[in-house]
C-alpha cells in the first residue's frame, strides 16, 4: 500500500465535512423530540451542517486573507458543534456512546483546520 500523506486533498477535505454534517443530521433525527433535546439538537445540525458549507466557501476564497478568515468560521462551527455534542452527552439527554465517534471527527476535523490556519499564516507571513 503506497504511503499515504499526512496532509489531505482539498477534495478529500470536501467529502469529510460534507460526511460530516451528513452523520450530524442523522445524529439529530435519533433523540428524543421535545424540549431540551430538540433545542440542543437544533443548534448542533445548524453549526454541524455549517462546517462543511463554510469550507466549501474557504475553496472559493478569492485571497489568502479570505481563505484564513473562512477557514476562521470553520474553525468555530467545528468547536461549537462539539460543545453542543458535549451537552447533549453530559445532560443525559443523548447516550455518549452514540455521539463518541462523531464527537472524535468534530475534533479531527477541528486540528485539520487549525493545522492549515496555522500553516496558512506561516507562508502568508513568509512572503511579506
Amino acid at each position: 500500500m503506497p504511503e499515504r500523506s499526512d496532509t489531505m486533498t482539498k477534495e478529500e477535505m470536501l467529502k469529510r465535512t460534507k460526511a460530516f454534517a451528513l452523520r450530524v443530521i442523522k445524529a439529530v433525527n435519533a433523540p428524543p423530540k421535545g424540549g431540551v433535546p430538540d433545542i440542543l439538537g437544533r443548534q448542533m445540525l445548524r453549526s454541524g451542517t455549517s462546517v462543511g458549507a463554510n469550507y466549501r466557501a474557504a475553496c472559493r476564497a478569492k485571497s489568502t486573507s479570505d481563505f484564513v478568515n473562512k477557514l476562521k468560521i470553520v474553525e468555530e462551527e467545528c468547536d461549537e458543534t462539539r460543545y453542543w455534542m458535549e451537552l447533549l452527552a453530559e445532560s443525559g439527554t443523548f447516550p455518549q456512546k452514540r455521539l463518541e465517534s462523531l464527537m472524535q471527527e468534530a475534533t479531527e476535523i477541528l486540528s485539520i483546520i487549525v493545522s492549515a490556519l496555522r500553516t496558512t499564516r506561516t507562508r502568508q507571513q513568509n512572503y511579506s
